[in-house]
């Protein structure tokens, strides 16, 4: 699951995986420690591209997501990060029973987290969408995939339906998923359905098997989930990035920055990276606007999208734009419609119904230009035939005497 770059050195951590079948008993796999932790990272003070795309300072006046807890269901987060010091909340781990999810051995939660709510720092350029947001950890895998091959443990479906519950009845207002389970599990199911029904976003990694035939991933496409692909810096989907009807929207996957554990930064691509920017944006509509249900926050992230090729193309409604989600009013489409399923997987395109609209009024404009132009015909006509007749029979239209 993920794409090879031109940094050899750099383990890529693309998108988390949650096994289908039941972990191993807990006891038998419960290490006090990560087998091999990540090393430390340098940090990066030039400011990588999504801050110059979405300039979080701009953002900062409106909403720093203060107030609203977004779960990061994952491979835990180390809370040691200077950017994140103060900002993650004890959690729980579904993988080693008995921790606060504050451990990462696979640093794949502590950069989704960081991007999300990475605080502000002197001579550091990098910084979260939502610095104010309080990250729930709840660690489910230390999984990832380095090259093409996987390593690493995670959780069973049952479990992972289990910690998706766990973050919503632990006060989460946001749930990212930057995990894919290629499997349409009952329970994984109902526990997004739970989610829904609780006035929680979901927010899920959209996968990176485009390569592979785009296998249907979950939860990403559930309904109620917002299914995020992945861009580059050139605002083309990344190669990686799947397409189908479960892509909501996309937002920068490639070469994105985040903390890396412990200390300092690093790159990385993937969906698991593009889903926390629109994780990051629902928290400040959460704070901005308390009063817009998960359904409503949902609408308005995806028709605020700045517009792209189009959802076949893997686009989904266009490219993630936090300011204008933030600020812009949506109209009806982003109100009022109830806290039912938020995104159906089969709903039509909005760009493609509005070309249908434009198409219809065009149509109904020229039916209309015909149709009295052809009575202004008739009339030429019947006035050719009756008043020369008229004339014979010394008939005259009506009018003055």
């Amino acid at each position: 699951m993920s794409r090879p770059t031109a940094r050899p050195a750099l383990a890529v951590l693309a998108t988390l995986l949650v096994a289908a079948s039941p972990a191993a008993p807990a006891a038998a796999r419960a290490p006090s420690a990560c087998a091999a932790p990540p090393a430390p990272a340098r940090a990066v003070a030039e400011q990588p591209w999504p801050q110059q795309r979405y300039a979080p300072d701009r953002l900062a006046p409106l909403a720093t997501g203060s107030g609203v807890v977004v779960a990061v269901v994952d491979s835990g987060v180390d809370r040691s990060h200077p950017q994140l010091a103060g900002r993650v909340l004890d959690g729980v781990d579904f993988l080693d029973p008995g921790g606060d999810g504050t451990r990462d051995c696979a640093g794949h939660g502590t950069g989704v987290a960081s991007i999300i709510a990475a605080a502000p720092r002197p001579g550091v350029a990098f910084r979260g969408l939502a610095p104010d947001a309080r990250i729930l950890p709840v660690r489910v895998s230390e999984q990832q995939v380095v090259e093409g091959r996987e390593s690493g443990r995670t959780v069973g479906a049952a479990d992972f339906a289990r910690a998706i519950r766990w973050a919503v009845d632990h006060d989460a207002g946001v749930v990212n998923l930057s995990v894919v389970l290629y499997a349409d599990n009952p329970a994984v199911r109902a526990a997004i359905a739970y989610a829904v029904r609780r006035d929680v976003v979901v927010v899920a990694a959209a996968g990176n098997l485009h390569d592979s035939g785009d296998p249907r991933p979950y939860p990403a496409a559930y309904d109620g989930v917002l299914g995020v692909g992945a861009i580059g810096a050139d605002g083309t989907r990344a190669a990686f990035s799947q397409t189908g009807p479960y892509v909501d929207l996309v937002a920068p996957g490639s070469d994105v920055l985040m903390a890396a554990p412990r200390q300092g930064h690093h790159r990385a691509e993937g969906t698991s990276y593009a889903a926390p920017f629109v994780a990051g944006t629902a928290a400040l509509l959460r704070q901005y606007r308390p009063e817009l249900d998960a359904a409503e926050v949902a609408r308005r992230i995806v028709t605020s999208a700045d517009p792209a090729a189009g959802r076949a193309d893997g686009y989904g409604a266009g490219v993630l734009n936090p300011y204008r989600a933030v600020t812009e009013s949506t109209g009806g489409a982003a109100a009022g419609q109830g806290t039912g399923a938020a995104l159906p997987v089969d709903r039509p395109d909005p760009a493609e119904l509005a070309r249908q609209a434009r198409r219809t009024t065009a149509r109904d404009r020229a039916l209309l230009v015909a149709g009295a132009t052809g009575a202004a015909a008739l009339v030429v006509v019947l006035l050719a035939v009756v008043l020369p007749r008229g004339a014979r029979r010394r008939w005259h239209p009506a009018g003055p005497a």
